[in-house]
């Protein structure tokens, strides 16, 4: 893919690859898996500066506004070496976009340090009991109070939750307009009222919680663009990062063909390594092909953000829905030619297939891209 990047961003690639080697791996070996966010996995990040790309130019990114390319070299690198730390990028990226898109000037100088410097860990909080989907069934309700606003309502399978500081939480401001009724209002940790929540329990270890609100008051201040405007937010924010999931989801099924390539080299049956055999070839040559098409599905859409269309509703919703269900099937074939020990705990291609099935899910699933690809074909 070096093809569709410049000089900076193929740097940035082989800089995430050593910083994996060198100084993420041990922490990811010590961490394990794990559904709380390692604070020290986050340190050497930002000491990295890789947080420094989620913001604009003036707070420390060597662009003027987030290349969705280098997110998507970033998020590719991790998640083929370095899960936990996968996770805490994307998700400092997707609690923290919406301030970078709408916030303004008072709040991007209050915020935009601590995204880059990796002081503050960001999440946002969009999903709720009865709202999945349909984001506009959302129910988290902030009422006007003097100088702040009055929140109630409950999220739930927020990623990094309970253990983020800074949640972008998307709310309604006025329950008679429906979907124009809601708004994207900033909560800070410590806020009287609000609570981080219980932790979840995942199919693959994840930091994810359901934080509730209870009177919780936050001031008017951190309300991000004009009230009403918080649909227009979550969609321009996911527009951006559903196609560096797909990057993420890259960079687990190389994982994976790696590995079954090892594993067919060196596992023996009927006197010679499986590789040997035709119906293992196929696997590997459909595997390889799959990868390389969702690859380039998912660099299409950062390169064309980053050269100026405004809108890639279509292409990341291609990026995303290609990338985790063609990883979903990669990583499945990996695990079949390790055979039995494919499903052994220990062995990684037994946590990967744990791993992905997630992606499949998380920021609109596969049925929701389907039917935002087809809204968008028949306009």
């Amino acid at each position: 893919m070096d093809f569709l990047f410049n000089e900076d961003q193929k740097q940035l690639k082989q800089k995430v690859t050593g910083l994996c080697e060198q100084n993420l791996k041990p922490l990811e070996e010590k961490v394990g898996e794990t559904n709380v966010v390692s604070r020290e996995i986050a340190s050497v990040l930002a000491e990295a500066g890789l947080f420094r790309l989620l913001v604009p130019r003036e707070f420390g990114n060597t662009t003027e506004t987030p290349s969705l390319v280098s997110v998507c070299v970033v998020r590719e690198q991790l998640a083929r070496r370095c899960p936990n730390a996968e996770l805490i990028f994307a998700m400092q990226g997707l609690g923290s976009y919406p301030i970078v898109l709408f916030g303004d000037k008072e709040q991007k100088a209050k915020f935009c340090p601590l995204i880059a410097s990796g002081e503050k860990i960001f999440t946002l909080a969009l999903t709720e009991p009865n709202a999945g989907s349909d984001v506009a069934a959302i129910e988290t309700e902030a009422v006007p109070s003097g100088d702040d606003y009055v929140v109630n309502g409950q999220k739930v399978f927020i990623s990094l939750a309970p253990d983020a500081d800074i949640y972008t939480v998307i709310l309604k401001t006025d329950k008679s307009k429906g979907s124009r009724g809601i708004s994207g209002l900033v909560v800070e940790k410590g806020c009287p009222g609000f609570d981080p929540g219980k932790r979840l329990d995942l199919l693959a270890a994840h930091p994810i919680g359901a934080p509730v609100f209870r009177d919780c008051r936050v001031p008017r201040a951190n309300l991000l663009g004009e009230p009403g405007e918080g649909m227009k937010i979550a969609l321009q924010n996911l527009d951006f990062f559903r196609s560096t999931v797909g990057a993420g989801a890259v960079g687990m099924a190389q994982t994976a063909l790696d590995e079954a390539i090892r594993y067919a080299k060196k596992r023996v049956q009927f006197g010679k390594p499986i590789a040997q055999y035709q119906v293992i070839q196929f696997k590997l040559a459909d595997m390889a092909t799959e990868l390389d098409a969702a690859r380039l599905l998912v660099y299409r859409a950062g390169y064309l953000k980053d050269h100026g269309q405004t809108r890639i509703t279509m292409e990341s919703s291609m990026a995303k829905l290609y990338a985790t269900e063609a990883a979903q099937r990669i990583i499945d074939q990996a695990l079949q030619i390790h055979g039995g020990n494919g499903v052994v705990k220990g062995y990684l291609v037994e946590k990967l297939y744990r791993e992905i099935r997630l992606m499949r899910v998380y920021e609109g699933t596969s049925e929701i891209q389907h039917l935002v690809i087809a809204n968008m074909l028949l306009r």
